[in-house]
């Protein structure tokens, strides 16, 4: 399976950089939307993406260097090939909330209602992107039979896309985008009810991600290591008490207070 999507022989389109773009496309077309709703203007979030979406993915990618770093000092070239993959969404995490934090303050826009408006955004985003992943053959768990993958994925260039020289895998990416999917459709639907509570989406969002990367990350046989520890599943863990934290703090008080849903 080829990991290029368009080859002019001058320039070769890869499907990891065209689902990258495309989550960032669907990602930023969403917060735009609902942006708007809450007189938070178009200009103001064309110029935080402007930056966002840059930091983001240095963040991304010095955090997946970072723990490959044995590998990378001796190629240093390929720091900057990210189109061949590694890119680590804790990474872009981590930088994107702290510029977020930082721009909202200086804007004067409120930090919560931004970071539910991105969470929706990012959690779909992360349900496309995963499918870079795919066509790269990477971010896989360990070894399964056909039979296995035959039994839960009804289509077959999902299951010869895990086959790789010869052997299968579990396709931990599909396990994740699926995950995010679900996870955008929950959030779309606590987003509407009527007593949830700027900041508790983000909440949501951290609970949801954290504990399903948590389960996804045991299957996998490439992950980014600290020690003996799975790097992925002790941030998961930060994510899920965190998430929990910001859900129940926001929710305190009076139940017609601060809702996410009020004009007011």
């Amino acid at each position: 399976m080829s990991n290029i999507l368009i080859d002019l022989g001058f320039l070769k389109i890869y499907w990891y950089s065209f689902f990258i773009f495309m989550a960032l496309l669907v990602g930023g077309t969403l917060a735009l939307k609902e942006s708007s709703k809450w007189g938070i203007s178009e200009d103001s979030m064309i110029n935080m993406f402007f930056y966002l979406i840059p930091i983001s993915l240095i963040g991304a990618r010095i955090y997946y260097v970072a723990f490959n770093w044995g590998y990378y000092s001796e190629n240093i070239p390929e720091i900057f090939q990210i189109w061949e993959g590694g890119l680590a969404i804790h990474g872009a995490i981590l930088a994107g909330v702290i510029f977020v934090i930082l721009y909202c303050s200086k804007n004067g826009i409120n930090i919560s209602r931004m970071t539910d408006i991105l969470s929706v955004s990012l959690i779909i985003g992360q349900a496309i992107g995963r499918w870079g992943n795919f066509f790269n053959q990477e971010a896989h768990g360990g070894v399964v039979s056909i039979e296995f993958l035959q039994k839960i994925i009804p289509f077959n260039f999902i299951i010869e896309g895990m086959n790789i020289d010869g052997i299968y895998y579990h396709p931990t990416f599909l396990y994740e985008s699926l995950w995010c999917l679900l996870g955008f459709i929950i959030l779309l639907i606590v987003r509407r009810m009527r007593y949830t509570k700027i900041g508790q989406i983000t909440g949501l969002y951290l609970v949801w991600y954290g504990a399903g990367r948590y389960f996804i990350e045991a299957l996998r046989t490439d992950s980014l290591m600290l020690g003996n520890m799975k790097m992925a599943q002790l941030v998961s863990i930060a994510m899920v008490v965190i998430g929990i934290l910001i859900f129940f703090i926001k929710g305190r008080g009076f139940k017609l207070e601060g809702r996410y849903n009020s004009y007011s």
